[in-house]
């Protein structure tokens, strides 16, 4: 599966530029393409300067909004960010089009944190008009949720988050949920922290992409999952999960081809990288709400046989009862097993409810705040009404 990826804001640029990063592995180690166009769009030029693998030019890091923000943000504020994103939508639309094998390009993922300005606001317009102008292309946003400490200091930060999902909720085919909180490291610094949580973010769609692209015969599964398989599956509300164990690189044994000890082995690896998708999903959700799944099991082709798939299989069945799931089988990785698990059309998302009450809380609140404000204003312009002025 091929996609257009386009990073909004500071998050969503450095996310777009793992997904840049993940289509430099897939062309080197494997031969294919997976990422038609990487884009970066940003009203802060320094966020832009601060990336490696999305292309160095103004078509493909692309700052829009400069006459008002001089290419220094938005300061959080979404609603300058959408603003912004309507007046320079057709740029970003220009520069999309313009890229060597957009045609060739499956579906469009467009990223942002849901908690700032700029990609909070711009998103959300962006998919409306990619929309607007290609119907036939299914357009996913990718929407990153904030930390716990990021919600408590800042009141603003609930009401952007709400908005955002809001929004991309009602234009987008499907909103992947990504919460911060599941990634962190406490023990880590900032910088490593935010760099291997973007990291970990990408990573499961590398093999769910390479699957449908694969060249090799001898890399292609039994039960080949690709973009058709995909993009029935993601719809709405959706959550990713990615797990791996490793697989011994050496040959068994010639005693041991038909020990019941090594089929046993071979099985609790699979069960052992399913289990790590399923707790590692980008968030905390309830399976059982999901009404459709798809899992990708990945590994070493003497690894993978019929009674694994089976039991995995199983696992998916009973976590998510009512989902249509779909399935696949790629043997292109060496030394390990993984599993790479979406599950999508959620019917109830706690984490996003809450956001929703939250907001609504506070929506009053803030008004009330900004009457005793401009009410504290006029009464000390009354005060100094009689006293002249140098001006």
């Amino acid at each position: 599966m091929k996609l257009v990826v386009v990073g909004l804001g500071q998050c969503g640029g450095r996310i777009a530029d793992e997904f840049a990063r993940l289509n430099g592995r897939a062309r080197s180690r494997r031969g294919m393409t997976i990422i038609t166009g990487c884009f970066a769009v940003n009203t802060d030029q320094a966020d832009l300067s601060g990336l490696s693998s999305i292309s160095n030019d103004h078509r493909h890091r692309i700052l829009i909004g400069s006459r008002k923000t001089g290419g220094h943000g938005v300061g959080k504020i979404n609603e300058l960010g959408a603003e912004i994103a309507k007046e320079d939508a057709d740029k970003i639309i220009d520069a999309i089009r313009t890229t060597k094998k957009f045609f060739e390009t499956d579906a469009f993922l467009l990223i942002a944190g849901s908690a700032g300005g700029t990609g909070s606001g711009a998103i959300s317009i962006i998919t409306q008009h990619l929309k607007e102008r290609y119907i036939d292309k299914p357009i996913w946003n990718l929407i990153v949720l904030p930390f716990e400490h990021e919600e408590s200091t800042e009141e603003r930060t609930v009401f952007n988050v709400a908005t955002c999902i809001k929004s991309c909720y009602s234009v987008a085919d499907a909103v992947f949920l990504v919460d911060n909180q599941r990634y962190v490291r406490k023990d880590s610094s900032i910088q490593t922290n935010m760099s291997k949580i973007n990291s970990m973010i990408a990573e499961p769609f590398y093999n769910l992409l390479c699957a449908g692209e694969e060249k090799k015969s001898r890399y292609i599964g039994a039960k080949l999952l690709d973009a058709g398989d995909i993009i029935q599956t993601v719809v709405g509300w959706t959550v990713v999960g990615y797990g791996k164990t490793q697989a011994p690189l050496f040959k068994w044994p010639t005693e041991w081809k038909s020990d019941f000890r090594k089929k046993g082995v071979e099985i609790q690896k699979g069960i052992q990288a399913m289990d790590e998708a399923i707790s590692e999903l980008s968030l905390k959700c309830n399976p059982a709400d999901s009404r459709r799944a798809l899992y990708l099991v990945s590994g070493p082709a003497k690894e993978m046989n019929m009674d694994m798939v089976k039991e995995i299989g199983d696992y998916m069945r009973d976590i998510a009862p009512e989902a249509i799931i779909r399935n696949g089988d790629y043997p292109r990785e060496r030394g390990l097993v993984d599993v790479t698990v979406l599950l999508s059309e959620l019917s109830d998302v706690e984490k996003v409810r809450d956001y929703y009450l939250r907001s609504t809380d506070l929506i009053p609140e803030f008004k009330k705040r900004q009457e005793e404000t401009e009410d504290k204003l006029k009464a000390l312009e009354d005060v100094s009404k009689d006293i002249p002025s140098l001006l």
